[in-house]
Formats: structure tokens, sequence, C-alpha cells
């Protein structure tokens, strides 16, 4: 991308590349990188995942000025080494990724040696401390949370006790003290709504908060598959939704095969060899991985079902879920942050046995379902697209 002489420019640094944009946190950093391209030249720093593609290649040209690309070095991701990396953390009390994405701060400054910003952007509050590297070079620094790292742990701690429990309430602690220090230096803190707002400034009253919500670019309405099919989207990977899985096939999952002979339950996400223990076996649980197009791989089915126990942020699953039309049954933990109304936007059941209830009900009822899809796309079309967001930035 040529630079232009009339436009500012703008740094990005990101932990991963947005694209190909799949994905919550891809969807997040994708909608500020494309909000920036339009009005700045944008440099971009990314690190690289050993044996990954470049990401420098997967950003478009048209939207990006240059890419620099910092590799991550070799670890382990067997569920034992994967421990091992924890136990680390947790007797140096540092939270996860800190150390991970830490250590590149000389790359950084070579990176932007010369140069001149007038926005700088840090996604996640892993990345936090390269404040210190990009301050000197950007006129003003935004720090954009995903989620509130020491919300996360807390909650996770909650529902999981035991020895894991124990860990999720060093990181809780740990993550607390780095937001603590860090968020107040920024320029201002992004945070996916009001309720996530209200937690920063609780956590650290000096930060500058401003709310720029998750949202998805408009797409139009796929077309209705109407499988027997109930299906749960995300990065099987990432802890809560594990959680939600191993929740669901334990405590809802039986109730529903059960009362609905021919029903299916469809996971969609990458990383599905992680949920392995938990869908092995059952010829009516369907695994696709990762897959091109999540919107339309949703509408195939009738109802989605998000049973998170834990989490920070707003959750894109039930985005995406509106975006194709469907309705949708939350925890209240899996619903918060977005503005729904039970029986209205979504049905919201806590409790494995009122969660079946609630599928039931849809399943039985194809007006409530049809009714509860169109008001969610309604509601994704007016306050969750990304123009509708980008009104938000004041930069």
């Amino acid at each position: 991308m040529a630079s232009d002489a009339r436009r500012p420019a703008a740094l990005f640094l990101a932990p991963e590349a947005p694209y190909p944009i799949a994905g919550g946190g891809a969807l997040r950093s994708a909608s500020l990188l494309e909000y920036l391209a339009l009005h700045y030249d944008v440099d971009v720093i990314v690190f690289r995942q050993p044996g990954a593609p470049d990401p420098a290649a997967l950003f478009p040209a048209r939207r990006v000025r240059s890419v620099t690309t910092l590799a991550l070095p070799v670890n382990g991701r067997g569920a034992a080494a994967r421990a091992l990396r924890n136990a680390g953390r947790v007797a140096r009390r540092v939270p996860p990724l800190v150390d991970r994405f830490a250590g590149f701060g000389a790359e950084i400054e070579r990176a932007v040696e010369g140069r001149r910003y007038a926005l700088g952007i840090i996604e996640h509050s892993w990345c936090a401390p390269y404040l210190q590297q990009l301050a000197p070079v950007c006129d003003r620094v935004v720090l954009d949370l995903h989620n509130i790292e020491s919300v996360l742990h807390g909650r996770c701690a909650e529902a999981e006790g035991g020895p894991t429990g124990v860990a999720h309430r060093v990181f809780e602690a740990a993550s607390r003290q780095l937001e603590q220090n860090w968020l107040p230096r920024f320029s201002e803190v992004l945070a996916t709504s009001e309720q996530d707002a209200g937690a920063v400034r609780a956590i650290a009253p000096g930060a500058r908060v401003s709310v720029y919500p998750n949202a998805l670019p408009l797409i139009p309405l796929p077309a209705a598959g109407n499988e027997e099919v109930v299906v749960f989207s995300g990065n099987m990977e990432y802890h809560p939704n594990l959680a939600a899985v191993a929740f669901f096939r334990a405590e809802i999952w039986p109730r529903l095969r059960g009362r609905w002979p021919g029903l299916v339950w469809r996971l969609v996400g990458k990383n599905p060899g992680a949920v392995s223990r938990f869908t092995a076996g059952d010829p009516r649980i369907e695994v696709t991985g990762a897959v091109d197009d999540a919107v339309a791989e949703l509408a195939r089915a009738r109802v989605a079902v998000v049973p998170l126990l834990m989490g920070s942020g707003t959750r894109l699953k039930i985005l995406e879920a509106w975006a194709a039309g469907l309705a949708v049954v939350s925890t209240t933990v899996g619903a918060e942050g977005l503005p729904v109304r039970h029986g209205e936007t979504l049905l919201v059941a806590d409790g494995a046995e009122a969660f079946a209830n609630a599928v039931t009900r849809l399943l039985a009822c194809n007006e409530q379902r049809d009714k509860l899809g169109k008001a969610g796309r309604l509601l994704l079309e007016k306050e969750f697209t990304w123009e509708t967001a980008w009104k938000k930035l004041d930069f």
C-alpha cells in the first residue's frame, strides 16, 4: 500500500493476524484494522507462531503500508507441556500469554525507529507492556481489551475449583496487578460493553475507558437449512469454550438426546481435537472443525446453544448466530454485555434442566424459533455491524 502524505499514520500491534477473518478475536481486531485503513496509513507489528504461515502475507495489501513479523519461540502444545508451563506461571505469578509475548521490546523499537504515528493501537492486555516502545513514537496509544483477564480468571476459579481453581486465583491476582499498573497509562482503553467498562474503572480508576462493541461486517441473511441440529461455535481450545462443551456434553446433551431421537449436536470451530474426549463415541455429535463461512454454517441448524459458565467480554458466537437468523439459547454469562431480552432476542437459561427445556421449547415451536431469529438479526443490523461500531470511535 503506497503512503498518502495527506493522511496520518497509525501503528497496529497484535499478537496474531486477524486475517483470515474467522473467530471472535480475529473479528474484533479486523474491525479496528479495517477502520484504521479508511483513515490512516497503517503499519502493523504482528507475532508469528512457529510453523505458521507468514502473517505478513495474510494482510490485504490495500489495507496496510507495512507488516513487521516477530517470530515466537517454539513451545509444546500437548497437555503435559501446557500443564508444565502453567505450573511455572503459577510459581512466578505471571498470567498466561503475558510471558509468551514478552521479550520483543528491542525488535519493536527497531521496527518503529525514525517513524512518527498519530495513533498506536495494542491488541489484548498481554501486549500492554509494549506501551513503553509505542508511546515515544505515537501521539496517543489505545489498548483494545477483548476480555478483562482478571475477571475471566476469577470466573474460571469459581467454576473449576480444585488445583485448577487455585491456579486461576493466582492468575486473577497477577492479571489484576497488570491491569492496575498498565491500563491508566494508555490514552484510552476500549472495552466491549458498558459492563466491562465499569469493571475496568473499578479495577483501574485512573483508566480512560470507552465502549467499542464487538461487531460483524454486515452480510446478507444466508439461506436457512433447518436441519434437526443444535450448534455450538467457537475456538474449541479456548478454555471457556472447552468448559462449555464439557458441561453441555455431561449435563444437557443427555437430556436432549433422549427427548429428540433424530437430533444432532454440531460443533463448529478451529482446534476440534481439544474437545475430542467429549465428542468421541457418539454418532449424533458432529465436529466440523474450522469452516470458511461460520455464519452460513450456523444457518444450517435450528438452534444455537451458548452454555458458557465463564467468560469476559461479549460473545461473537451470539452475533454470528443472529447474523444467521438463528434462535439462541444462552446462559446468563454467555449473554452478558449484550442488550438482550429473554423471550424477545434469545432465551436465557441457567442450569442443565432449564437449558435443556429452553432448547426443547424452541425445537418444538417453529413460530418462536423464527421470531427469535428475526429479532436477533434485526438487533445485529441495528447495533452490531462494523459501520455502527465505528461511530463510537473518536480517532
